[in-house]
């Protein structure tokens, strides 16, 4: 695993304990229950949306928590590198192309769902670079898909795309039960934060609140803001 994932490599660091913190406010969005799952998005590339989704998911398992983080950014995702696993590892672009594949999950495919090396936390990495995106992550077995691995895990991470441009985020967003939004500081345009929002908005998204990435010095330091 590379050294992104800090709450697995330096769980009493400051960085961890704001991640956790995240992780309970979210908890605390859905305090009557219903929160499964959670999506993680960002206006444009390069935001730290892996990064946040990544370590969240870390944090969720290390609560005694059964947690599949999904990289569903199938165009450019890279949750693979994260965990360092081979490019052209089988992923979730290979299960919405397949009905067969997505009988098989039902039954506990190993092959698409990975085991981390992280106590309870489990992956599902992108997969081949698929010409379609969109329309498989708005297929009907995308929705089977999800429905099947919410009966198997306490919480699910889906890292989507950024929401600008591409449809994506939105398609997932109106699945998910809670929706966060990765901003990075000096670095995303304001009015770009403003539009993801709207976009969010208007597919009817549970919106949790905004990470704002990058506070203080160094590529690793943020502090969370939530709307609810």
């Amino acid at each position: 695993m590379k050294d992104e994932l800090v709450v697995y490599d330096k769980p009493k660091s400051s960085l961890s304990e704001n991640i956790r913190t995240i992780r309970t406010n979210l908890e605390f969005t859905a305090i009557n229950g219903g929160l499964k799952t959670v999506l993680i998005t960002s206006s444009i590339s390069g935001e730290g949306k892996s990064f946040i989704a990544s370590n969240l998911a870390v944090a969720f398992a290390q609560a005694g928590k059964k947690t599949l983080l999904i990289d569903c950014d199938i165009r450019k995702g890279r949750l693979h590198k994260i965990f360092d696993l081979d490019d052209n590892v089988l992923g979730l672009s290979n299960l919405l192309v397949d009905e067969e594949l997505v009988n098989d999950i039902e039954v506990n495919n190993k092959k698409y769902i990975i085991e981390t090396k992280v106590n309870n936390l489990y992956l599902i990495p992108r997969g081949m670079i698929a010409p379609n995106p969109s329309e498989l992550l708005g297929s009907a077995r995308a929705v089977r898909l999800l429905e099947i691995l919410k009966k198997k895990f306490d919480y699910i991470i889906l890292d989507c795309g950024p929401t600008i441009g591409l449809p994506d985020a939105l398609i997932l967003a109106r699945l998910a039960d809670k929706v966060v939004i990765v901003s990075s500081l000096n670095y995303t345009p304001m009015d770009m934060l403003v539009n993801t929002k709207k976009s969010l908005e208007n597919v009817k998204a549970k919106i949790a609140g905004v990470v704002v990435n990058r506070v203080e010095g160094g590529n690793r330091n943020y502090y969370s803001k939530y709307y609810e």
